[in-house]
């Protein structure tokens, strides 16, 4: 954690964006226009996030699974994901915001994955924020590629089999030298995990929020952060 005025900020804040569809519904609105929405709380996380003195966001935008989706949805969202990578790059750079994405890249359109390596590299100096976004992106496939990745390594005789460790299996995830999440929010009122940093958020604090996404903003992020601070981190160990 990182000390802002005195008080104590979760290093590292995750969080799964939660009720786009169902800020829609209520509107009478397309999931779309929840989507779009969804946008307009990222940019609001953001600015919070930095304003608060968080160092690390990581933000759960595209699961695997939600490739299942109905066709012309997962359409729109690329859209969507092409229109922000356009937009906000500028923004992002004068923000001072750091941008990594984690996933599975090769199952994005190229155009998409072309906007994405140019926006890391054109943000690659940044340190006021760093903004991970895990896109096509899902915990199982991540713990399996990394279990090959070692299986390979032994294999080929570049690793031990006692060398293999805690340490050297996070290396191999795509999460490689970014610090564990201390924070996990979920918004919308769903109390699950969904297939989400499995690895990483083995010791995280875990905060499930009513508010759907597109109502999240900076209040919200404070409001689970006063909640994070009164947690005990025990680490297992007894005091």
């Amino acid at each position: 954690m990182v000390y802002v005025e005195g008080t104590a900020v979760p290093q590292h804040v995750a969080i799964i964006m939660d009720g786009n569809g169902r800020w829609a519904k209520a509107r009478g609105l397309p999931r779309t226009a929840g989507h779009r929405q969804g946008v307009e709380a990222v940019r609001r996380t953001i600015s919070g996030a930095i304003e608060l003195g968080i160092q690390y966001v990581t933000l759960f935008s595209f699961s695997s699974e939600n490739w299942g989706r109905p066709v012309d949805e997962v359409s729109d969202l690329m859209g969507l994901m092409r229109r922000y990578l356009r937009s906000e790059t500028a923004e992002l750079r004068e923000q001072g915001v750091r941008v990594r994405v984690i996933g599975e890249r090769e199952r994005l359109p190229r155009d998409i994955a072309e906007m994405i390596s140019q926006l890391e590299v054109q943000t690659r100096e940044n340190s006021r924020l760093n903004l991970v976004v895990a896109l096509s992106y899902g915990g199982r496939a991540e713990l399996v590629l990394a279990a090959k990745q070692l299986a390979s390594a032994v294999q080929d005789g570049k690793l031990s089999l006692e060398d293999v460790s805690e340490e050297t299996f996070g290396q191999c995830l795509f999460t490689d030298g970014i610090p564990d999440p201390d924070l996990l929010i979920r918004t919308s009122g769903e109390k699950r995990i969904s297939n989400f940093l499995l690895w990483q958020l083995a010791y995280s604090e875990l905060i499930f929020v009513d508010t759907l996404w597109p109502d999240f903003g900076k209040d919200e992020l404070e409001g689970a952060i006063a909640e994070f601070r009164q947690r005990d981190r025990r680490y297992g160990v007894a005091v």
